[in-house]
């Protein structure tokens, strides 16, 4: 596509990623940023950095956002909500073309009147987003990654094969016929010496890392078969919280609203703060205490929790907490990292998951930026340099009608999902597209231009 003119508020984490990648793309891209410190790791990379507060239309006018001027999109991503919603309103009156705001206060995304009062495309929330990502975690304990697709009626998921499953050695093509019952497409397979995406000749070996599509209902089975030894099929019956922040409460309820039968701990060493969430989440949830406390976890039962989370504002803490709760014989343990150095711990630190709150951004923002049309779109681990993407097929695609057997899709381009109406089909070679089918596609982040244009164009009128 062309080169843009982008302009990011805030140099933190989230812009400051953002900036580096539409840079290395090509867009001109001016950064604004009132912290001199932040300005200065701002300058490191090839942008036009402004110091000044990016609420401040004179401030903004430097960037090019002026009436009349040709900014195509502004992101505000600082830590602040009001900063971010007033550069966006400004950006908004001035004509920029798209809009996006980070939003920390889940008031201002728990209904879009927000963003539409105030002329805003988008407004995120990363603790709304790492909730779920959370939750599908522990909901499969051997999984390592989920993604929601089609508001939660199906996921992906990725799973390591055991030597001892019974999937060792077998092509996907004999699959179907092996196990009639497994619901699941096949995306993407990671493993040492080079992964990709498969096709029904690709042979299973044992370690494999398997991402696949199914409903969430399916993925315990799925499970029993990747995993013979692994399988606790009673689910989540314990939990332990700790850190009563946003993120934490967003767990927690999330966790209530999915599971009504978990017992679930809170665990908030701040007294103010932990007499406040009583009153909010009711008493028997919270403890005021410290959440390494070995003598508090043994009482209420590390030892058969299903799950430990740790979302404290320090990462050091998280990631040791998560390895005294593993010590201890917490089943699966999930720590909230920002700090890219300490990512590749997981492998170090005993912790089964590490979840990034800023990498969740970054991405969810990048992928605004990059298919505007499109309603939702997921990026798997940056690892695997592959995504998911949910287009609508418009009346007129020449592709409606088709069988996907028919549809020759390039190597490296999968149909995951097709959603109609009220039904999520998990397609198979006889799958018809009809128009209006909202396809989930999985490609190679190369060819997902292409993939889209296919399902998403119609037929007469090409598009740059």
């Amino acid at each position: 596509g062309q080169s843009m003119n982008i302009v990011i508020v805030g140099a933190g984490e989230v812009g400051l990623s953002v900036a580096q990648t539409l840079t290395t793309e090509g867009h001109n891209v001016y950064v604004v940023e009132r912290s001199q410190d932040r300005a200065e790791l701002a300058a490191n990379i090839d942008v036009q950095v402004i110091t000044g507060n990016g609420a401040r239309p004179q401030v903004l006018a430097k960037a090019g956002v002026v009436s009349g001027g040709d900014v195509d999109i502004l992101i505000a991503c600082t830590n602040k909500d009001e900063v971010n919603m007033l550069s966006c309103w400004i950006a908004h009156q001035a004509g920029v073309k798209r809009v996006i705001s980070r939003a920390r206060n889940l008031e201002f995304t728990d209904s879009p009147q927000w963003a539409d009062k105030l002329g805003i495309d988008l407004m995120i929330s990363p603790e709304r987003s790492i909730a779920r990502e959370v939750l599908g975690l522990l909901a499969v304990n051997a999984a390592t990654h989920t993604a929601e697709l089609l508001d939660g009626r199906a996921s992906l998921y990725a799973m390591p094969i055991a030597d001892n499953s019974p999937l060792v050695g077998l092509a996907l093509k004999e699959l179907r016929a092996n196990f009639p019952d497994l619901a699941a497409v096949w995306v993407y397979i990671d493993r040492e010496g080079g992964g990709g995406v498969p096709n029904g000749d690709s042979v299973l070996k044992a370690g494999d890392l398997c991402y696949f599509v199914t409903f969430a209902e399916e993925a315990p089975k799925v499970q029993k078969i990747f995993q013979p030894l692994n399988t606790n099929t009673s689910g989540l019956k314990k939990l332990f919280v700790v850190g009563g922040g946003k993120l934490g409460t967003q767990i927690v309820q999330a966790v209530k609203h999915d599971y009504s039968s978990t017992q679930i701990r809170l665990i908030e060493k701040d007294t103010d703060r932990s007499s406040r969430l009583s009153e909010e989440l009711g008493e028997a949830l919270i403890l005021n205490a410290d959440g390494a406390d070995r003598k508090l976890l043994a009482e209420e039962g590390i030892d058969d929790a299903d799950g430990y989370v740790c979302a404290t504002d320090s990462d050091e803490l998280n990631m040791i907490y998560c390895a005294i709760a593993h010590s201890m014989g917490a089943r699966k343990t999930i720590a909230i990292v920002k700090r890219k150095d300490y990512q590749d711990l997981a492998g170090v630190i005993p912790v089964d998951a590490v979840v990034d709150p800023n990498d969740a951004l970054a991405a969810q923002i990048l992928r605004v930026v990059h298919y505007p049309k499109h309603t939702r779109a997921y990026s798997i681990i940056e690892r695997i340099n592959a995504e998911m993407l949910e287009v609508v097929m418009p009346d007129d695609n020449p592709l409606t009608g088709k069988t996907l057997a028919q549809i020759r899709l390039a190597k490296g381009v999968v149909i995951a999902l097709v959603g109609r109406g009220q039904d999520v089909l998990i397609p198979t070679g006889t799958t018809k597209l009809e128009a209006g089918d909202h396809v989930i596609i999985f490609a190679l982040t190369s060819m997902m231009p292409k993939a889209a244009k296919l399902f998403s164009g119609g037929g007469d009128k090409g598009e740059d």
